[in-house]
Protein backbone atom coordinates (compact mmCIF):
# COMPACT_ATOMS: atom_id res chain seq x y z
CA UNK A 1 0.00 0.00 0.00
CA UNK A 2 1.36 3.34 -1.01
CA UNK A 3 2.29 5.85 1.68
CA UNK A 4 0.97 8.74 -0.42
CA UNK A 5 -2.64 7.54 -0.19
CA UNK A 6 -4.67 9.41 2.41
CA UNK A 7 -5.40 7.41 5.55
CA UNK A 8 -8.71 7.66 7.36
CA UNK A 9 -10.50 6.00 10.21
CA UNK A 10 -13.00 3.44 8.95
CA UNK A 11 -15.78 5.15 10.90
CA UNK A 12 -15.04 8.40 9.05
CA UNK A 13 -15.54 6.87 5.59
CA UNK A 14 -18.50 4.57 6.21
CA UNK A 15 -21.39 3.93 8.53
CA UNK A 16 -21.02 1.00 10.91
CA UNK A 17 -23.96 -0.68 12.66
CA UNK A 18 -24.39 -3.92 14.59
CA UNK A 19 -26.73 -6.74 13.80
CA UNK A 20 -29.41 -7.76 16.27
CA UNK A 21 -30.75 -11.05 17.53
CA UNK A 22 -34.34 -11.48 18.67
CA UNK A 23 -34.46 -13.12 22.10
CA UNK A 24 -35.05 -15.83 22.93
CA UNK A 25 -33.92 -16.92 19.48
CA UNK A 26 -35.55 -20.35 19.74
CA UNK A 27 -38.96 -18.65 19.88
CA UNK A 28 -38.28 -16.93 16.53
CA UNK A 29 -36.79 -19.79 14.48
CA UNK A 30 -39.10 -21.21 11.82
CA UNK A 31 -39.27 -23.52 8.82
CA UNK A 32 -42.37 -21.76 7.47
CA UNK A 33 -42.41 -20.50 3.89
CA UNK A 34 -42.64 -16.87 5.04
CA UNK A 35 -39.51 -17.21 7.17
CA UNK A 36 -36.71 -14.68 6.68
CA UNK A 37 -33.12 -15.81 6.21
CA UNK A 38 -31.25 -15.72 9.55
CA UNK A 39 -27.63 -14.83 8.72
CA UNK A 40 -25.22 -16.19 11.32
CA UNK A 41 -21.43 -16.38 11.36
CA UNK A 42 -21.71 -20.12 10.62
CA UNK A 43 -23.37 -19.27 7.27
CA UNK A 44 -20.10 -17.75 6.06
CA UNK A 45 -17.10 -19.80 5.08
CA UNK A 46 -13.56 -18.76 5.91
CA UNK A 47 -12.56 -18.94 2.25
CA UNK A 48 -15.70 -17.38 0.79
CA UNK A 49 -16.31 -13.80 -0.22
CA UNK A 50 -20.09 -14.02 -0.43
CA UNK A 51 -22.97 -15.26 1.71
CA UNK A 52 -25.49 -16.91 -0.60
CA UNK A 53 -27.83 -18.70 1.79
CA UNK A 54 -28.54 -19.50 5.40
CA UNK A 55 -29.14 -22.65 7.40
CA UNK A 56 -32.02 -21.17 9.40
CA UNK A 57 -34.88 -18.73 9.07
CA UNK A 58 -36.67 -16.53 11.58
CA UNK A 59 -40.30 -15.52 11.82
CA UNK A 60 -41.20 -12.13 10.30
CA UNK A 61 -41.86 -10.84 13.85
CA UNK A 62 -38.13 -11.36 14.58
CA UNK A 63 -37.12 -8.91 11.84
CA UNK A 64 -38.19 -5.95 13.98
CA UNK A 65 -35.64 -7.06 16.60
CA UNK A 66 -32.83 -7.53 14.09
CA UNK A 67 -31.39 -5.76 11.02
CA UNK A 68 -32.53 -6.70 7.52
CA UNK A 69 -29.66 -6.59 5.01
CA UNK A 70 -29.85 -7.13 1.27
CA UNK A 71 -27.88 -8.37 -1.71
CA UNK A 72 -24.73 -6.26 -1.99
CA UNK A 73 -24.57 -5.19 1.66
CA UNK A 74 -21.16 -5.47 3.28
CA UNK A 75 -20.74 -7.47 6.51
CA UNK A 76 -17.85 -7.77 8.94
CA UNK A 77 -17.78 -10.48 11.60
CA UNK A 78 -17.48 -8.99 15.08
CA UNK A 79 -17.16 -12.03 17.30
CA UNK A 80 -15.28 -15.32 17.46
CA UNK A 81 -13.74 -15.14 13.96
CA UNK A 82 -13.82 -11.34 14.16
CA UNK A 83 -12.66 -9.04 11.38
CA UNK A 84 -13.63 -11.19 8.39
CA UNK A 85 -15.38 -9.34 5.56
CA UNK A 86 -18.27 -10.75 3.50
CA UNK A 87 -20.66 -9.47 0.87
CA UNK A 88 -24.33 -10.46 1.00
CA UNK A 89 -25.76 -12.27 -2.03
CA UNK A 90 -29.11 -12.82 -0.36
CA UNK A 91 -31.52 -10.92 1.86
CA UNK A 92 -31.87 -11.68 5.53
CA UNK A 93 -31.70 -10.55 9.12
CA UNK A 94 -28.20 -10.42 10.55
CA UNK A 95 -27.23 -11.96 13.87
CA UNK A 96 -25.61 -9.74 16.49
CA UNK A 97 -22.27 -11.35 15.60
CA UNK A 98 -22.14 -9.07 12.55
CA UNK A 99 -21.34 -5.45 11.82
CA UNK A 100 -22.70 -3.94 8.62
CA UNK A 101 -20.77 -1.27 6.72
CA UNK A 102 -22.77 1.26 4.71
CA UNK A 103 -22.37 4.48 2.77
CA UNK A 104 -18.79 3.60 1.79
CA UNK A 105 -19.31 3.99 -1.97
CA UNK A 106 -17.88 7.52 -2.04
CA UNK A 107 -14.60 6.24 -0.61
CA UNK A 108 -14.38 2.59 -1.67
CA UNK A 109 -15.03 0.19 -4.50
CA UNK A 110 -16.82 -2.75 -2.83
CA UNK A 111 -14.33 -5.36 -4.05
CA UNK A 112 -11.39 -3.19 -2.98
CA UNK A 113 -12.92 -2.77 0.48
CA UNK A 114 -13.28 -6.55 0.71
CA UNK A 115 -9.60 -7.08 -0.08
CA UNK A 116 -8.51 -4.17 2.11
CA UNK A 117 -10.35 -5.42 5.20
CA UNK A 118 -8.91 -8.89 4.64
CA UNK A 119 -5.33 -7.58 4.38
CA UNK A 120 -2.91 -8.43 7.20
CA UNK A 121 -2.29 -4.74 7.95
CA UNK A 122 -5.97 -4.13 8.64
CA UNK A 123 -6.63 -7.45 10.38
CA UNK A 124 -3.67 -6.68 12.65
CA UNK A 125 -5.48 -3.56 13.81
CA UNK A 126 -8.68 -5.53 14.43
CA UNK A 127 -6.63 -8.05 16.38
CA UNK A 128 -5.03 -5.38 18.58
CA UNK A 129 -8.36 -3.65 19.23
CA UNK A 130 -10.56 -6.72 19.83
CA UNK A 131 -11.93 -6.66 23.36
CA UNK A 132 -12.21 -9.58 25.74
CA UNK A 133 -9.88 -12.22 27.09
CA UNK A 134 -11.47 -15.58 26.27
CA UNK A 135 -13.87 -14.57 23.49
CA UNK A 136 -12.58 -11.49 21.71
CA UNK A 137 -15.01 -9.18 19.95
CA UNK A 138 -15.15 -6.03 17.88
CA UNK A 139 -17.82 -3.42 18.35
CA UNK A 140 -18.82 -0.31 16.41
CA UNK A 141 -16.42 1.95 18.30
CA UNK A 142 -13.43 -0.39 17.92
CA UNK A 143 -14.05 -1.04 14.21
CA UNK A 144 -14.51 2.71 13.65
CA UNK A 145 -10.98 3.37 14.92
CA UNK A 146 -9.22 1.19 12.34
CA UNK A 147 -7.09 3.33 10.03
CA UNK A 148 -7.23 2.43 6.34
CA UNK A 149 -5.66 3.86 3.19
CA UNK A 150 -8.12 5.45 0.76
CA UNK A 151 -6.62 5.43 -2.74
CA UNK A 152 -8.51 7.11 -5.59
CA UNK A 153 -11.37 4.98 -6.95
CA UNK A 154 -9.69 4.41 -10.37
CA UNK A 155 -6.61 3.06 -8.52
CA UNK A 156 -8.86 0.81 -6.44
CA UNK A 157 -10.45 -0.64 -9.58
CA UNK A 158 -6.96 -1.24 -11.06
CA UNK A 159 -5.85 -3.04 -7.88
CA UNK A 160 -9.00 -5.18 -7.85
CA UNK A 161 -8.41 -6.20 -11.48
CA UNK A 162 -4.84 -7.25 -10.62
CA UNK A 163 -5.97 -9.18 -7.54
CA UNK A 164 -8.80 -10.90 -9.41
CA UNK A 165 -6.36 -12.00 -12.11
CA UNK A 166 -3.86 -13.25 -9.51
CA UNK A 167 -6.51 -15.17 -7.54
CA UNK A 168 -7.87 -16.69 -10.77
CA UNK A 169 -4.34 -17.90 -11.58
CA UNK A 170 -4.01 -19.39 -8.12
CA UNK A 171 -7.35 -21.19 -8.48
CA UNK A 172 -6.26 -22.65 -11.83
CA UNK A 173 -2.92 -23.74 -10.38
CA UNK A 174 -4.70 -25.45 -7.44
CA UNK A 175 -7.09 -27.22 -9.81
CA UNK A 176 -4.19 -28.46 -11.89
CA UNK A 177 -2.11 -29.59 -8.90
Amino acid sequence: MKECWPKKRLGDVCGIARGGSPRPIQAFLTVAADGINWVKISDATASGKYIYNTAEKIKPAGASRSRVERDGDFLLSNSMSFGRPYIMRTTGCIHDGWLVLSNYEGAFNQDFLYHLLGAPQVFGQFDRLAAGSTVRNLNIDLASRVVVPVPPLPEQRRIVALLDEAFEGIAIAKANA
